[in-house]
């Protein structure tokens, strides 16, 4: 069995497609370093990753088969999923070796299944630009906590960006670590140690704006004031607005 091992990283699996090629070898699995791997290794190679081989490799994509399909390799990529990573490099590799068009053939199981992983992360990345709910800090900053499913929040927010450029904003990922903020300028990377003062996803007092706690309960006030009792559905509101996000918004504290 020949293996790859590579840093779990999307540039060192875009740089891992690149050396396929360039060595004429194709791994039947690839392994992430200081995590234990396949038994019967016969030939182990290990790749460096590389921005501009990545990047390479990336342009080449989207020339051959466009943005559509460079969205959805980016979707299965933020899946997270057991066996997503070796699922993209064999679909890579079928598109480089292949005449155009085997992108969207959706008779290939592995083709399918590309397709129904990035629309379940899609769909999930729409969902947290309905349902962030932000708080005002007592720096004037707005604080967004959530924790989607999969891996979204890198898909919304150049959405975040452009509806709230005149805001100072923090959107914090808390099953991740990590997050997103803007200070009027530039948007960048966080990462953060969970802190148990923000378990369920309230600022402190301390940390929050005066009026804060009022704004939130007359928030509360106005969606009491908008339901029509004669016409709960529980299970409809559910089908539409998926429990596991009730935790970090206003409406629902």
């Amino acid at each position: 069995m020949r293996t790859f091992v590579y840093d779990r990283s999307f540039e060192g699996l875009l740089t891992a497609v690149f050396h396929a090629y360039a060595r004429r070898e194709f791994p039947d699995f690839l392994a992430v370093e200081g995590e234990p791997g396949p038994l019967f290794v016969e030939e182990r190679f290990r790749v460096v990753t590389d921005e501009v081989l990545a990047a390479r490799v990336w342009r080449g994509l989207e020339q051959r088969a466009g943005k559509g399909v460079c969205n959805m390799v980016l979707c299965v990529w933020l899946s997270e999923e057991e066996g997503a990573d070796m699922l993209l490099f064999r679909y890579l590799c079928r598109i480089f070796g292949s005449p155009h068009g085997v992108e969207y053939d959706f008779t290939d199981s592995a083709v399918l299944r590309m397709k129904q992983t990035a629309c379940r992360v899609a769909k999930e990345g729409h969902r947290l630009m309905q349902f962030v709910r932000f708080q005002k800090a007592a720096d004037g900053s707005y604080f967004a906590p959530v924790s989607p499913r999969y891996n979204a929040l890198p898909l919304t927010v150049a959405h975040f960006r452009e509806r709230f450029s005149d805001q100072c904003w923090l959107i914090c990922d808390m099953r991740r670590g990590y997050g997103y903020g803007y200070d009027l300028h530039s948007l960048r990377e966080v990462e953060f140690q969970p802190d148990g003062r923000l378990a369920d996803g309230r600022l402190p007092a301390s940390m929050a704006a005066e009026g804060e706690e009022v704004c939130g309960a007359l928030w509360r006030i106005y969606y009491g004031a908008l339901t029509i009792r004669e016409r709960l559905n529980p299970k409809q509101q559910r089908r539409c607005m998926p429990v596991r996000y009730w935790k970090y918004m206003t409406e629902h504290w």
